[in-house]
């Protein structure tokens, strides 16, 4: 059984491609390596004993994506990652974000079409919420306007499915994801932040080895329980079996209709100070932080009813937040250890 994972050497694609080859998948790695390291694949090969076949291309070249996707036309499913997906980067670059991320899901949407590939997951996002006005949110919550160019893609993406769908033979799952965090329990693979972290918990690692020398929370005025937004953690690995099970899921024939959209989420609402204190007890780092003005883009709480996953695809996550925050901690351990393999 052969799979297709786009943006394969990126955080949750990496831990995708270890769930799908443990559940006897063939993995076909594609990646432009413009967000990610291709450190990856070699702890991928770690941990599984096998490398996945890459290939680094650029999704926007069409010609280039079609080529690859021709020479494994017998996949049974793609996995679309590749993406950009930082909301603070998306507010300063809103039309870079419009053209990745929309140019690259329509190649790979024709490539479907043109080499018959039955399913595909799509890698959707909580931010299509916006600022739900009732928690948690199911599949079925109507749908607010974004609050940054990176969560209006998502919500675009969506939508050109779903308008798609219909003229093709390919069935489709749109996964929206919460807030991943933490890494793979052996530590050879995690979040490698690029540059300055986007997210919360590279942010709090970095300033747990004296990196970074503060952390800063962005926002202290919400109408939350901490004043701190709230958000679902969940782990990676639990979001990334979600995928796997997914595609059996299309390929047992199972779905009943052409597009079908499932929630990826603890169910738990964590603020930002919470999330802290959690980390700080299981790494037992004392964190020097500060409290900010909020960041543009943010929503003020999210978090997830995953009823519908736990009932159709028998999902259920395994890891608690404080197992998140430990593997986080000891993979950003492993990075200093790794760091001339970068």
């Amino acid at each position: 059984m052969k799979v297709i994972v786009t943006g394969g050497t990126g955080y949750i694609g990496s831990h995708t491609i270890v769930d799908l080859m443990e559940h006897g998948f063939e993995v076909v790695c594609i990646d432009n390596l413009s967000r990610s390291r291709k450190y990856a694949l070699k702890g991928i090969e770690k941990i599984t004993g096998k490398a996945p076949l890459f290939y680094p291309v650029d999704l926007c070249d069409k010609e280039a994506t079609f080529e690859v996707i021709s020479e494994h036309r017998d996949a049974v499913g793609i996995i679309h990652f590749a993406a950009l997906k930082s909301v603070p980067e998306s507010v300063v670059k809103p039309l870079e974000y419009y053209s990745n991320n929309i140019d690259s899901l329509l190649h790979i949407l024709e490539a479907v079409n043109t080499y018959g590939i039955p399913h595909v997951v799509f890698s959707s996002s909580c931010s299509v919420y916006g600022n739900a006005e009732q928690l948690p949110v199911t599949e079925s919550t109507p749908i607010k306007p974004a609050e940054s160019p990176y969560a209006h893609t998502k919500q675009i993406g969506e939508d050109i499915i779903r308008n798609a769908a219909p003229a093709g033979q390919a069935r489709y799952i749109l996964l929206r994801y919460f807030n991943p965090i933490g890494a793979h329990p052996s530590s050879w693979i995690g979040e490698i932040p690029m540059d300055k972290p986007n997210n919360l918990v590279p942010f709090i690692t970095q300033t747990a080895t004296g990196k970074l020398p503060k952390l800063t929370v962005y926002g202290n005025d919400y109408p939350t329980r901490d004043s701190s937004c709230i958000r679902d953690y969940i782990h990676v690995c639990d979001i990334a079996h979600a995928h796997t099970l997914a595609l059996q899921y299309l390929m047992a024939g199972k779905s009943e209709t052409a597009v079908d959209i499932f929630n990826l989420g603890s169910g738990n609402g964590v603020s930002v100070l919470e999330a802290i204190h959690a980390f700080e007890k299981v790494s037992g780092q004392k964190l020097p932080y500060t409290l900010g003005e909020r960041r543009a883009g943010d929503v003020v709480a999210v978090y997830a009813d995953n009823t519908k996953a736990a009932t159709l695809l028998d999902w259920h996550c395994q890891y608690t937040l404080e197992d998140a925050m430990l593997s986080a901690w000891n993979w950003e351990l492993k990075m200093q250890e790794l760091q001339g393999e970068f």
